[in-house]
């Protein structure tokens, strides 16, 4: 079976048990969360705007942190995710947090399916698209859900870090997408330490692929970014060149770490 025919149900599995090491995790700090702090970061909080009364699509929202975050800030959300733990979790929290954001489980090419209305905001960050093996079906997907007018926010780690190893020690892997990666790794990014070890399926997607592939769904970018930090410490050998801004040890200023991107619907 090709990769992209079984990705799904190996990635599920994969966040289905990740979610239970990131729920507990300091890296997400839940508790935080819980006691009212968002988790939105300051990239997509400077080019979101004003989103009070905005009815709001997140898309690969793990267990919904940002989405809530955003219902707090007096949007209309709606988060989905292919982990149907993160989704049991979302809405668990969702209801202790007495907020009304909705929550639905499936992978991003099959929402249209279970999912009707389209939205002002398509929102997606950190880590997403290289779960997804076609830019081309995901930006149609993106157009799909949103209204005439409506805007895409994409905040994303840049294509260029994915090209090294775990380690940053050397390149690994091509900038352009060649082929399925399938990898077999310890732990999570949230927590290292985490007793697993399961596959994973993703690929590597260049910018030219994202861009063009918005393009083509009838969108105009109106935005695009680059910047030279993550405000993540989710990789290995980081260090903390201010404030929530994290580079990796010995490349500092000198790699792209995250690109925005917002497209507009006309």
């Amino acid at each position: 079976m090709r990769a992209e025919e079984r990705y799904i149900e190996v990635n599920k599995r994969l966040w289905n048990e990740k979610t239970k090491y990131h729920i507990q995790s300091a890296f997400y700090n839940n508790t935080a969360f819980l006691a009212g702090e968002s988790t939105l970061k300051e990239p997509e909080l400077a080019i979101l705007g004003n989103v009070a009364g905005k009815e709001i699509l997140h898309l690969q929202c793990h267990f919904g942190q940002d989405t809530m975050s955003l219902a707090r800030m007096g949007a209309k959300c709606t988060g989905a995710d292919l982990s149907d733990e993160a989704i049991r979790k979302a809405t668990e929290f969702n209801a202790q947090l007495r907020l009304d954001a909705k929550f639905v489980c499936a992978d991003v090419y099959n929402l249209p399916n279970v999912l009707t209305g389209q939205f002002d905001i398509v929102f997606t960050s950190y880590g997403v698209l290289g779960w997804l093996p076609d830019m081309q079906r995901w930006a149609k997907v993106v157009a799909h859900f949103l209204k005439q007018g409506g805007k895409l926010v994409l905040v994303e780690m840049h294509p260029v870090v994915w090209m090294f190893d775990n380690e940053f020690t050397y390149v690994q892997y091509p900038y352009f997408n060649k082929e399925a990666i399938i990898e077999t790794l310890k732990g999570t990014y949230a927590d290292r330490d985490a007793d697993m070890e399961m596959e994973e399926i993703g690929w590597n997607h260049p910018l030219s692929d994202v861009l063009q592939s918005l393009i083509d769904a009838g969108l105009q970018i109106n935005l695009f970014n680059e910047y030279d930090y993550c405000p993540y410490d989710c990789f290995a050998n980081t260090v903390e060149v201010a404030k929530g801004k994290f580079n990796i040890k010995g490349m500092e200023g000198k790699l792209p770490m995250l690109y925005a991107v917002v497209a507009e619907k006309r």
